[in-house]
């Protein structure tokens, strides 16, 4: 999409998880993507207008791109936005339960949009690290897998790579998030190796790039009655809810 224009946009529907802003049709036909970015779990793309368009896949969402000329993809009644590009491709985006949406950004005001103001910092950059972890859990009385999904902790983190992660790390996703500081907010040992445990797992799911849903490469993620796969460790594999989501985890190894 990066350097090509909108040569024609179709709505199949009024609305995603929100309404479409006005004159969406409008503001995108004609324009030229500058830039296609991510911020957490939001894809942005920078218009020739200035403004820009702000994307989130929801939890089924996704973009099917069809090559120049290739009309082999039967039209989906889940398709519900099209984009014709002047380059001849056509990206869909297909989303079944509608939990995504799209909006636009004006000039200038991307970093005031609500939804990434206060986005904590990208998982897999430099500035995610023990110290920064520590620091935004201090004080804090939820529970470190709770706090994992807060996007003003880590920004992107969901819910499959959380378990993921606490189980690399061998933490308890029941422990209080304020236990990986010190009173004075210093990073404890556990903090480095969770920090370091988030980047393990997702580093690895993008080499591997697996899909979420339907892999079996998951060390704890719906693995619930089977033998924990650490070495060495005779656990068996629980679940547990936590803020309306399934957590799921080696009772043994992860005390």
């Amino acid at each position: 999409m990066r350097g090509a224009r909108f040569r024609r946009v179709i709505l199949n529907r009024p609305n995603l998880r929100i309404p479409f802003p006005k004159q969406f049709i409008e503001r995108l036909r004609g324009n030229t993507a500058t830039q296609v970015s991510r911020r957490g779990k939001y894809l942005t793309v920078e218009l020739s207008s200035g403004e820009t368009l702000v994307m989130h896949l929801g939890m089924s969402g996704w973009f099917y791109v069809a090559p120049i000329g290739d009309r082999t993809r039967e039209p989906d009644p889940h398709d519900h936005v099209v984009f014709v590009m002047a380059s001849g491709q056509t990206v869909r985006f297909n989303d079944p339960r509608r939990f995504g949406f799209m909006d636009l950004a004006e000039p200038g005001r991307l970093g005031d949009y609500p939804s990434l103001r206060k986005l904590g910092p990208e998982p897999l950059s430099p500035d995610f690290d023990a110290a920064s972890l520590a620091r935004a859990c201090r004080g804090k009385r939820i529970s470190l897998k709770v706090a994992l999904l807060d996007q003003r902790i880590v920004a992107g983190l969901g819910n499959i790579y959380a378990s993921e992660a606490l189980h690399h790390a061998r933490v308890s996703p029941f422990r209080k998030a304020s236990s990986l500081a010190t009173a004075a907010g210093a990073p404890k040992p556990d903090a480095a190796q969770l920090a370091k445990s988030v980047k393990a797992v997702l580093g690895s799911a993008i080499r591997r790039r697996e899909t979420p849903y339907g892999s079996a490469r998951f060390k704890v993620y719906q693995r619930e009655g089977e033998r924990c796969p650490r070495a060495g460790c005779r656990g068996t594999i629980a679940r547990a809810w936590q803020a309306g989501r399934s957590t799921f985890y080696c009772p043994v190894c992860q005390r």
